[in-house]
């Protein structure tokens, strides 16, 4: 990003919610509590599948792939909104900003694609079952989660150098808690049409390609699913495909919401609120609805707790008979 040296802003000034003075603890003590319980769902998730052999299948490969997406993807955010909630520290360098945009583009691009990857898991497992384990086997889905990051990252680079391949003279006052797109744009001057209409276009494509591939799984899989002919059997194909289309629908509103409409319409005020949807709010959602709807993950998880209760007992007998 050589445009740093060209330019006379070094850094940029986050505001963040600088709006609500009087509310900043009271939002620091809510968004540390969402983040910590978003982080430690996440976490129990990969866990649980990482520790039970039974779960090492591809629907829960990709479930674990997504958990650690979503916590890298706070990870980018979350942290630094929180020390600047706390201490009022604002300001963000240039390479910063680039660091920062970069990152969350990558990974929330590779949330999209591993959400496209979950629906051809269940796209097989449903329309292909006596294939599904060569189809699905280890070596394709570690190709298959290796090409959709590398995917997703290669977009966030191609976005992240059209943003700050634009000039930027004085103007620093990012409205925003971190440097998303629309308000970083907002600050180039001369404003360029022709750059903002190829983001949006870059946008536009990536986000309802990922959208419509993901349907277009489930609109094979509902086709296949209304050919079994027993009640149960249909309960049971649409029981494990509920869950992952609830998290889609989630996750493409809100990024469509926000990114599949011209810069210029960005609103602070109302755009902060959807960011915190899509940066607190989403990877919260994902360990619940998993964790109340899935029933494997439910059954893994109470057997990891007792499990460790057992070993813990164990261990203060053989303390005590010491």
């Amino acid at each position: 990003m050589k445009r740093r040296n060209e330019t006379e802003v070094t850094e940029f000034v986050l505001t963040g919610f600088s709006n609500f003075p009087d509310l900043q603890l009271v939002l620091f003590v809510v968004f540390s509590l969402m983040y910590l319980a978003s982080l430690s769902g996440n976490v129990i998730i990969m866990a649980i599948i990482w520790l039970n052999r039974s779960l090492h299948i591809p629907m829960y490969f990709f479930l674990s792939l997504l958990s650690f997406s979503e916590s890298c993807y706070t990870f980018v955010i979350v942290p630094n909104m929180l020390v600047t909630l706390l201490l009022g520290r604002k300001t963000i360098s240039f390479a910063g900003c680039v660091t920062q945009m970069f990152f969350f583009i990558g990974i929330a691009c590779t949330n999209c694609l591993i959400l496209i990857g979950m629906g051809y898991d269940r796209y097989v497992a449903v329309c292909h079952p006596l294939h599904y384990h060569l189809m699905m086997n280890r070596r394709v889905c570690l190709q298959l989660g290796a090409s959709l990051a590398v995917s997703g990252f290669f977009f966030s680079f191609i976005e992240t150098y059209l943003v700050f391949h634009l000039p930027f003279y004085g103007g620093n006052r990012i409205d925003h808690y971190f440097c998303d797109v629309a308000p970083v744009v907002k600050l180039a001057c001369p404003p360029d049409q022709n750059t903002e209409v190829v983001i949006l276009a870059l946008c536009t494509i990536f986000i309802l390609g990922s959208f419509l591939s993901v349907i277009l799984s489930y609109f094979f899989i509902f086709v296949t699913v209304l050919r079994i002919p027993s009640a149960e059997g249909k309960r049971k194909a649409f029981s494990t495909c509920t869950s992952h289309l609830i998290v889609v629908i989630v996750h493409f509103g809100c990024a469509s919401a926000t990114y599949l409409r011209p810069i210029s319409s960005y609103i602070p005020g109302k755009d902060i609120m959807v960011s915190i949807m899509y940066t607190l709010v989403t990877p919260l959602l994902n360990p619940i609805v998993y964790s109340l709807r899935n029933k494997d993950i439910q059954t893994a998880l109470r057997k990891l707790l007792i499990k460790e209760i057992l070993n813990w007992r164990t261990g203060r007998i053989h303390a005590l008979v010491l």
